[in-house]
């Protein structure tokens, strides 16, 4: 039995009835949309950002109905974003089956996505949840917010360490967040907490992004060799910035010059990769990780010692332990 799938085990009654709110959530009197609706189902994911929302609130006193619609919130504002990202990537494939933009085009897709976005919205009013909403809201902002300064700086390729984590913060590590606030939320309005876990979150979401950004650089088991799929898309992430950090100026132009005109040449990816590796940067880049990962643990110590606090930690060793 896989690590995350004996974490969701304690709470497997509460993870079905959230998949019954979510199912019913999301069903619509449209023929193509309810299609479309059924079709994302079949392809859903780990589901950990539910996961993270019941076990919050299990920690914070226990998990209510409130809870299944805070889970359900946040599963329809990612799966929204993936839907979108899709559209903006271009991309045919989601988790290795056709994406809803492959199979239904660009304009339904989007439109797809809208509908998710604007059932979230409806399920905190009807449900008299409104409160739900400004974390997810938050969380929004900012995610649309990261993802326009990452392709902004993918022009420039002006990017430092700052902006890299501010990026990173805001596009990966606030929905993260969202889900422990709005998980204690559900059963709490102590906002010293809410503001604690929000700060959980972004650090564990951070410590992902990284995990991310080394799984970059595996070797993977078809052809023995690193994707380096960063470098073809030409987002420069930590350890590729600490090769340009301790490279001198001529060296730190040639690198630019590969990534701005040479980054759909394999040989030239690979010689670059071999530079990151050789620089020290995946170290570096696991010491940061760990300093993330090692400071949401402690302020999760803060918390309650019971099974939800256990699970989180759990989790949030399982963001930076996992194959892809």
């Amino acid at each position: 039995m896989s690590r995350l799938r004996e974490i969701k085990k304690p709470i497997a009654e509460e993870i079905k009835a959230y998949h019954k709110v979510f199912r019913e959530t999301i069903r619509s009197k449209v023929p193509l949309l309810d299609i479309i609706m059924k079709y994302i189902l079949k392809t859903k994911g780990k589901e950990i950002r539910p996961v993270i929302v019941l076990y919050t609130a299990k920690m914070m006193g226990g998990i209510t109905e409130t809870t299944y619609y805070a889970a359900t919130l946040i599963e329809l504002l990612h799966t929204a974003t993936l839907v979108h990202d899709d559209v903006v990537d271009d991309s045919n494939k989601r988790r290795g089956l056709l994406s809803i933009n492959a199979l239904w085009k660009n304009k339904i897709a989007v439109l797809a996505g809208d509908y998710l976005l604007a059932k979230g919205l409806l399920l905190a009013v009807e449900t008299k949840n409104p409160h739900l909403l400004e974390f997810v809201s938050k969380a929004t902002r900012d995610m649309s917010e990261g993802e326009l300064l990452q392709i902004e700086k993918a022009r420039k390729l002006d990017i430092s360490e700052d902006i890299y984590f501010e990026i990173i913060r805001k596009k990966t590590a606030s929905l993260l967040a969202s889900c422990f606030a709005t998980g204690a939320l559900s059963v709490t309005n102590n906002r010293e907490a809410i503001d604690k876990l929000w700060k959980i979150g972004e650090l564990t979401g951070i410590a992902f992004q990284i995990m991310d950004d080394l799984l970059d650089y595996k070797k993977t088991s078809v052809t023995g060799k690193p994707t380096g799929i960063d470098i073809k898309e030409k987002k420069i992430t930590l350890p590729l910035l600490f090769l340009l950090k301790n490279s001198d100026k001529k060296q730190q132009r040639r690198i630019i010059r590969t990534i701005k005109h040479q980054n759909k040449n394999p040989q030239k990816v690979e010689e670059l990769i071999r530079q990151v590796r050789e620089s020290g940067g995946l170290e570096y880049a696991r010491k940061k990780m760990m300093e993330y990962k090692e400071e949401a643990i402690r302020l999760l110590g803060d918390f309650p010692e019971n099974e939800g606090r256990k699970a989180l930690e759990e989790i949030i060793h399982f963001t930076i332990n996992r194959e892809n």
